[in-house]
């Protein structure tokens, strides 16, 4: 199969980079926050959640350093309706995911909120020394937690299940990988 890799882990760079990413995001979130309801508020209806996505990944011999942003907005309480959309770069060929998504998280529990979710995925492929690749289709479904950790931030993890379609036989057809979640909620 072409696409050989998946978020991967972080390697120390990435790790520093996300930690500055968590608590700048922490700290505009609160002042954001200010006078809205606090987070009581947070994954209730019309409520609208930003997610950031840093990391590394592997494809096509490559190794590549993914970027990405999400963007959801919750059409019931615990209901959000979302897109994401990441940028894999210094690799060739260069690799964009579009994934729009439904996600429920569990309210009721304090500290902890359990999720689930599915998602559709188009990825686009640039070309591979010269070589036009097909764009690939796979859909698949998540389960996790988030973890509050300041009013409206949310970090949390879990696991993603994903099938891609029109797969070669001899293709590994499935992935499965862990996600970590960085959330604010306004």
């Amino acid at each position: 199969m072409i696409f050989e890799g998946v978020l991967v882990g972080f390697r120390r760079l990435n790790k520093i980079a996300i930690l500055f990413v968590f608590l700048g995001a922490a700290n505009i979130a609160s002042a954001t926050s200010i006078g809205t309801g606090g987070i009581g508020t947070a994954f209730s209806k019309n409520a609208t959640t930003v997610g950031f996505i840093l990391g590394s990944g592997s494809a096509f011999n490559n190794n590549y350093t993914v970027l990405g942003a999400g963007l959801g907005y919750y059409v019931a309480r615990g209901l959000e309706l979302g897109l994401d959309v990441q940028h894999w770069f210094s690799g060739e060929p260069s690799i964009t995911k579009v994934s729009p998504q439904i996600r429920y998280i569990f309210t009721q529990a304090k500290v902890i909120k359990p999720y689930v979710g599915v998602f559709y995925r188009r990825t686009y492929f640039g070309d591979f020394k010269g070589i036009s690749i097909d764009d690939q289709d796979s859909s698949g479904y998540r389960a996790g937690a988030y973890f509050t950790s300041n009013n409206r931030v949310y970090i949390g993890g879990g696991i993603v299940y994903e099938q891609y379609r029109d797969c070669a036989a001899f293709d590994d057809c499935s992935t499965t990988y862990p996600e970590v979640l960085f959330t604010v909620s306004f």
